[in-house]
């Protein structure tokens, strides 16, 4: 699916005052049904719970999803959230968290939260993250729908109390996705259905900044059968000069036997690199 410069231009101006945006039905019953399919045997009552309240007693995480479930790339690389990522995060962003949230059945509402907030820079600031949360079941206001406080990625050290400031569920069909920035005070609603809700939250950040997930190591060379962006996104790669180099060299080399460092300019980087006075670092 192509956006186009005037839907972008939508897009962003939604996120700068709201904080977050919906797209519709992003993605289609193929891409949900190999979703669902490849996750099926890391949920249910069997798997495991959250183990505290904020992860959720009745909820199941699955964490270090590309190396679980291949199908999950087309939603983290989805050309619409891609766009919103290059128009706001440096080159290279990161994959900082990438998990399925399944609410079953009981499950309460989370507190109110950001995604950024353990990056200790003074607020108001700008996003140092973006999150996706894709829906893989309808999300409801009966079911668990993600609840946001628009407005809220502007506020400076204000924390919300939950009668005293706007909350709205974020309701919308199987396949949508709601984007929003890592300032924006927001939480996973309470399921009072009888079926459980399922989720994919993709979370991104600056390539300065260390992650959420060791992707790396929980990911591995699984990471050898995607893109070259998810590669990126998964720490695979050099923001300039060289931070994320491996013994001087790209990291590709690790996953990638065939790898040409002059397809990237990476063994400029190094040798740059190695040049320095006092070594590699």
């Amino acid at each position: 699916m192509e956006t186009t410069r005037a839907d972008l231009r939508e897009t962003l101006a939604t996120l700068d005052a709201d904080g977050f945006v919906v797209i519709e039905r992003a993605v289609g019953d193929d891409v949900l049904d190999r979703v669902r399919s490849e996750l099926a045997p890391f949920l249910g009552d069997s798997a495991m719970h959250g183990r505290n309240d904020f992860e959720g007693y009745a909820t199941n995480r699955v964490y270090a999803l590309l190396a679980k479930a291949p199908s999950i790339a087309e939603l983290v690389e989805h050309p619409e959230v891609v766009a919103i990522l290059d128009a706001l995060l440096l080159p290279g962003c990161l994959l900082s968290a990438n998990l399925a949230i399944n609410l079953l059945p009981g499950e309460t509402a989370q507190g109110l939260h950001t995604d950024d907030s353990f990056y200790r820079v003074p607020r108001p600031r700008r996003a140092l993250g973006i999150s996706a949360i894709w829906a893989i079941h309808e999300f409801t206001s009966e079911n668990g729908a993600t609840q946001v406080v628009p407005g809220s990625h502007r506020w400076g050290t204000e924390v919300p109390v939950e009668d005293e400031v706007e909350i709205v569920d974020v309701v919308m069909p199987a396949g949508s996705v709601v984007v929003f920035l890592g300032t924006l005070w927001h939480r996973g609603g309470a399921n009072r259905s009888a079926g459980p809700r399922l989720a994919i939250t993709p979370q991104y950040c600056e390539p300065w900044l260390r992650p959420q997930e060791q992707m790396v190591l929980s990911v591995g060379p699984a990471a050898a059968q995607y893109s070259s962006r998810i590669q990126t996104m998964l720490g695979f790669g050099i923001h300039p000069p060289f931070m994320g180099h491996v013994n001087g060299m790209h990291p590709l080399r690790v996953v990638d036997p065939g790898y040409d460092p002059s397809t990237t300019g990476a063994g400029r980087a190094a040798a740059a690199l190695l040049e320095r006075p006092n070594g590699p670092l």
